[in-house]
């Protein structure tokens, strides 16, 4: 029996659903324990990826509801409410104290991530919070350590690890062929002038890297300011960055702020024993695995193929993920230790660039924070 999250309160109405709209019904995913998410923060990302996802899972048959979102700005709020049937809140703690949640989708600007969490996970309401996981590492930590703490879900937004194309590569590495790799070799572009390069663009690469690589040891960066234009306040728009993981394979992640976005805007190459693969900008995965037979591709057919950007952009894959952890059946694939590591990694280069010299991991949170912020701030 499915509760009211759709309008209605039987299976049999949900078989009649599912004949008009031609949406075959999901007996075992309108089973599941239904769930309430709450938003703090309803801005792009969230009117964009983050409920069209939620909607996508509730059309396929996912019992999950959002009964109000947070937002200063009045126009969205309305909008929101208006489009999705819920609540709005200008205080994310009278939200809280007001409704009955599950857990919380944390979509504010950066330096207010670890706040919001905090009070969230203070309450016993599991999180996701968007990335950077915050703007300090001590921060994150602390994050880290109270979710724990409580036993609660902690998720960072890494979406891209719910991604076809590195889903897949991330199996060829795992189970071959492209197994025991040595090489890593990273691009990723961020042409918005409005956005920082490293924290809110280079991190999700950052974190690709450590799926698809494992942990990293050390990391040498060098970076410029090659046209002066002090994007967004940053000191930077070029970095090439050189890394040693764990496992004792290298790679290098170049990126850059002056390029063009999307033409094309990223490319991970991942080098094993005389095979390789290659993701073009998150769409198309490639296998070059024998020196005269053909390479092998794996790419959507569109619009044939109904496949939404939510899914393909990994938001639905992450979100489904969040509430099955919720729920107890499946174990995080990106968790708030996940996310500290990713941002500990823009740490480290920043560090490297400062220092001229290879950083090695982990970081003292501490020392790190003081040193980068101090530093960034001039």
């Amino acid at each position: 029996m499915l509760e009211d999250t759709y309008g209605h309160t039987s299976a049999v109405k949900a078989f009649e659903l599912a004949d008009v709209y031609g949406i075959e019904f999901d007996e075992e995913r309108a089973a599941r324990r239904p769930l309430k998410l709450g938003f703090i923060g309803a801005g792009g990302v969230t009117q964009s990826k983050h409920l069209p996802a939620i909607w996508r899972l509730r059309t396929t048959w996912e019992p999950v509801q959002v009964p109000a979102v947070v937002t200063l700005n009045e126009v969205d709020g309305e909008k929101i409410s208006e489009l999705y049937g819920c609540r709005w809140y200008a205080d994310y703690q009278e939200m809280l104290a007001e409704e009955q949640l599950d857990g919380v989708i944390v979509a504010t600007p950066d330096e207010f991530h670890y706040e919001h969490t905090m009070a969230c996970l203070e309450r016993g309401l599991h999180v996701l919070v968007e990335k950077p996981i915050a703007r300090s590492l001590v921060h994150a930590e602390q994050m880290c350590y109270l979710a724990s703490q409580k036993g609660l879900v902690f998720f960072t937004v890494a979406n891209k690890r719910y991604s076809p194309p590195y889903h897949k590569a991330k199996k060829f590495i795992t189970e071959g062929p492209v197994s025991d790799p040595a090489l890593f070799v990273g691009k990723f572009n961020l042409g918005y002038d409005y956005v920082w390069l490293m924290e809110q663009g280079t991190i999700h690469l950052f974190d690709i890297t450590r799926y698809l690589m494992g942990n990293v040891n050390s990391v040498y960066a060098l970076a410029v300011n090659m046209y002066n234009r002090n994007l967004a306040g940053y000191p930077f728009d070029n970095f090439t960055i050189a890394l040693k993981f764990a496992s004792g394979a290298v790679g290098t992640i170049y990126t850059s702020a002056t390029s063009l976005s999307f033409k094309p805007w990223e490319r991970v190459e991942v080098y094993g024993n005389k095979r390789w693969l290659a993701v073009e900008d998150q769409y198309e995965l490639i296998l070059y695995d024998e020196e005269e037979g053909p390479a092998k591709h794996w790419r959507p057919v569109i619009p044939n193929t109904l496949l939404f950007d939510e899914e393909f952009g990994g938001f639905v894959g992450m979100i489904d993920n969040f509430l099955q952890a919720i729920r107890g059946v499946e174990k995080p694939v990106a968790t708030g230790w996940d996310g500290y590591r990713a941002y500990e990694l823009t740490v480290a280069a920043h560090l490297s660039v400062l220092h001229n010299e290879t950083i090695q991991l982990p970081l003292d949170p501490a020392l790190a924070d003081h040193e980068v912020q101090s530093w960034l701030k001039k």
